[in-house]
Formats: structure tokens, sequence, C-alpha cells
């Protein structure tokens, strides 16, 4: 038996062996967690992250097991990142509203037009990817029509196949430009999570620096800038400061 053979059975093996593991321990997991047993499903769930795994439902169970434990922080964090990979899902997003209605700061935010609204509804229904899979069955789709173009006979089913396939191709092309408008803002926000019970915020990044404001564990702030260990965050009403990094948690750290 060649190398090259020995060496692809011996990573189909490691990789069928963490495939296997994984679902024992979420099997495990999900067992303690019907056995009120939080802390121990915690365990399981947080060794499936370290072996390299990552999903929504991982992280919407590991958002249940803390807020069962009423860490208000962490539930916030791990429904947050769930969002991220399925922003749609209205049980993740139902979760998370109740996690935040535990928390102690109630920041409001900026008000959008209803223009602007309806633009943020629309573009964000999806994930990025979401939107590149659906530009791509358009693509696919307008492929067949345009061929199908020119194999029908009957001038009605040839209409038909035309007309499909023009707006296969600017469905297409819409969903690949809200992808790509996606994309760059996911790729410009860095959202966090207050981490700490509560933090002052002051207005440089040092401890002799005045504080502007008081925030408490689960709230969401954006991380503006990095000046050594510490952040610059932006609230959603549009107060900034600066706190040190070790009192947050970043939401796209997978």
């Amino acid at each position: 038996m060649s190398i090259k053979k020995i060496s692809f059975l011996i990573c189909l093996f490691v990789f069928t062996s963490g495939i296997s593991q994984n679902s024992a321990l979420f099997s495990r997991a999900t067992e303690n967690y019907n056995k009120g047993e939080y802390s121990k499903a915690i365990e399981n769930y947080q060794q499936i992250l370290k072996n390299g795994e990552h999903s929504a439902e991982l992280y919407f169970n590991l958002g249940n097991c803390h807020y069962k434990l009423n860490a208000i922080g962490p539930s916030i964090y791990y429904y947050e990142k769930a969002l991220l990979l399925k922003p749609s899902d209205s049980e993740i997003v139902n979760n998370l509203a109740y996690a935040q209605n535990m928390r102690l700061d109630a920041v409001e935010e900026m008000p959008k037009t209803e223009i602007a609204q309806l633009y943020s509804d629309f573009v964000n229904f999806l994930s990025f990817d979401q939107w590149a899979y659906i530009a791509i069955a358009f693509i696919f789709l307008f492929v067949l029509a345009y061929l199908s173009y020119f194999f029908l006979r009957f001038a009605t089913q040839k209409r038909i196949a035309f007309i499909t396939s023009i707006l296969s191709l600017i469905l297409g092309a819409l969903s690949i430009l809200i992808a790509y408008l996606q994309y760059q803002e996911f790729k410009n926000d860095s959202p966090a999570i207050i981490y700490s019970q509560e933090v002052k915020i002051t207005s440089e990044p040092n401890n002799n620096s005045e504080i502007v404001f008081t925030l408490h564990e689960g709230t969401k702030v954006n991380v503006l800038d990095k000046l050594n260990d510490w952040r610059k965050i932006k609230l959603t009403d549009g107060q900034t400061g600066w706190l040190l990094d070790e009192n947050i948690r970043l939401l796209k750290d997978f």
C-alpha cells in the first residue's frame, strides 16, 4: 500500500473518530441538560468547541445552559454567536430577548428611518453566505432557463423561459450584491459582550482618566479600536469610551 493511501486512511480515521467523539459528547451534554446538570453540560459542549466544531445549535445550547444558571453575560454571548450563524432563527431570537431582559443596562438604539430599518431587516434576514447560496441557485436557474429558450419549440414556452432567465439573472445579481454588502458590514463590525459584572468606562485608555459611564454584564458593545490592553467601544446610543479587554468577549472569534 502506498504512503498516499496510508495517509488518506489515517486522515479519514481521525476525521470519523472526531465526529464520533463530538456526537457522543453532544448526547452526553443533552442528557446532562435534561437532568438539570447544567455545569456538566457546559463542560461537554465546551469540549466540542475545543475539538474545532462550531454550530448555531451548539452555541444555542450553551446559551440555554448559562441562562439556567442565571449567568447573564455568557448566556447572551452564546445566543449572539448562534444568531451570527442563523440570523433568522426565531427560537434563538426569542431566547436572546429573555436573556437581555435580565440585564441591568437599558441602552437605546439610535433611531433609524423607516427606509433604513426596512433595508436592515431585509439585508440581515439571512447571513452573507446564505445570500451567496441563493445567488448560486438563481444563476443556475438562469443557465437552465436560457438553454431551454433555445431548445423549446413553442413561442409561449420560449417566452416563459426567456422571462425566467432574465428574472433569475436580475435576482442572482441582487443576491450577490446583498451578500457583498452584508459581508462588508460583517467585516467592519466588531461586536462584543460585557463579561464582567460591572465595568467603568473611561474617556481615555488608562486608569487615571475620567469615568464617563458604567456598564454591566451582558451589554452588547461594538469595538472601534485597540491600544495595548485597552479597547475603545461604542454603544448603540452613540456613547463611546475605553475599557480593559479582559472585561469583554468578542463575538467573532471563531
